[in-house]
């Protein structure tokens, strides 16, 4: 299996992207000021146990569903793009599939997930996986809120969450 990575523009600064031949492993919104490759393909690449190769374009279908997202159109990229699943497992996998589900521009509570994800209770380790996916933006956590109806967090960066939840909300309201 050969792996690879190109960057990606977002409203955020560049992002990661990472491919295997199956699809996308993992798409990182940097936490850090330093965006150098280095720092961005640390973790990934230990997870996966080799280093991905750079491919400029390697993002390009990728960069133009964003661009659409950004812009305010529908995407549930789960189903414009290959998914590859190796860094998630158990329940956490079942959680990041039940969130793929969560309708543009809805929002569901961490237990209405994990009722989905087929564990009722487990709300907490709904927000662990959100807060672990390595899938920002393209498996929407974002819409994932707490039961009081309160965004919550987003990673280190609250202001992301209220950001593509008004996106997506604001999209809503002109169609």
């Amino acid at each position: 299996m050969s792996f690879r990575y190109d960057f990606t523009p977002t409203p955020f600064g560049d992002a990661l992207a990472v491919f295997s031949d199956a699809g996308i492993v993992s798409f990182d919104l940097s936490e850090a000021e330093d965006t150098t490759v280095p720092w961005l393909l640390e973790s990934v690449s230990r997870r996966l146990r080799t280093v991905p190769e750079y491919a400029p374009g390697a993002a390009d279908e990728l960069a133009h569903l964003l661009a659409d997202y950004f812009d305010g159109a529908p995407m549930r990229f789960d189903e414009r793009i290959a998914f590859d699943w190796r860094l998630i497992d158990g329940f956490a996998l079942a959680a990041m599939r039940a969130v793929c589900e969560i309708p543009w521009g809805e929002t569901m509570s961490y237990g209405e997930v994990a009722v989905r994800a087929g564990a009722p209770g487990a709300a907490r380790a709904v927000g662990t996986a959100c807060r672990l996916t390595p899938f920002s933006v393209i498996v929407p956590v974002h819409r994932v809120i707490r039961s009081d109806g309160t965004p919550g967090h987003y990673g280190a960066h609250p202001e992301r969450k209220h950001f593509l939840l008004d996106l997506e909300r604001d999209a809503a309201s002109r169609s």
